[in-house]
């Protein structure tokens, strides 16, 4: 789950009931949070084939029927915790400013994807998607289509308040903004930070006729970061 999520966790309460086994959580939120928890854990630490449902419920302090009671396979474990960790992490703000969202935005997803422990779990649904057909289209479906969603929301805003024009492409302008990160993370594995997002944007505002807004927005990070 999100790292500011799981330490809180371990410093509270659950952190000392994930040290206990058998059923005492019940069917409580608290159990369901502390069994995502562990999955996700348990991925980063031992990978997708290392991860059983055993060990989840080990890890959660929760007996192994507990967990079989939300979820059949440690896949289905797996997609809930991305999903939860994606819609907490990758909602893009809304300053009003269409530069200053789509910058800090492409930030968070390139960060998300390469560098935090949910894109650990993104890389390995990914990589199982590819051996299970059934599997990839409830991926695409329930993650991939929540996160185009997202995606798009910086521009769908732009566009309601006249920023951007009302036939604007969505689709295809929000996929020349994030496909590269996909690309580089899962494909070439080159850098994404700062810079690489950052000219992504740049190369946006100016294809819109908005390249004031992109020096604009530099300034206000220089000036910030003083």
């Amino acid at each position: 789950m999100a790292a500011a999520t799981r330490a809180a966790d371990d410093r509270g309460t659950l952190g000392s009931e994930r040290r206990h086994h058998g059923n005492r959580h019940g069917r409580s939120e608290q159990a369901r949070q502390a069994i995502l928890h562990a999955a996700d854990d348990l991925l980063v630490e031992k990978g997708f084939a290392g991860v059983t449902m055993e060990g989840i419920a080990a890890r959660a302090g929760v007996a192994k029927q507990t967990i079989y009671r939300w979820w059949r396979t440690k896949t289905d474990v797996l997609m809930d915790a991305l999903l939860e960790d994606a819609s907490e992490d990758l909602t893009p703000p809304d300053s009003g400013d269409l530069a200053v969202d789509l910058r800090d935005h492409l930030r968070r997803l390139a960060w998300f994807l390469s560098a935090s422990d949910p894109g650990a779990v993104l890389r390995a649904l990914l990589a199982q998607a590819q051996q299970d057909p059934a599997f990839a289209q409830e991926f695409r479906s329930r993650y991939l289509d929540a996160q185009r969603r997202r995606d798009r929301m910086p521009l769908e805003r732009a566009v309601e308040r006249g920023r951007l024009p009302a036939d604007l492409d969505l689709a295809a302008e929000t996929d020349q903004l994030v496909g590269p990160l996909y690309y580089r993370v899962l494909v070439t594995g080159e850098p994404v930070g700062h810079d690489f997002t950052d000219r992504l944007v740049d190369a946006f505002l100016h294809r819109h006729g908005q390249a004031g807004a992109a020096r604009s927005s530099h300034g206000g990070e220089r000036l910030g970061a003083q």
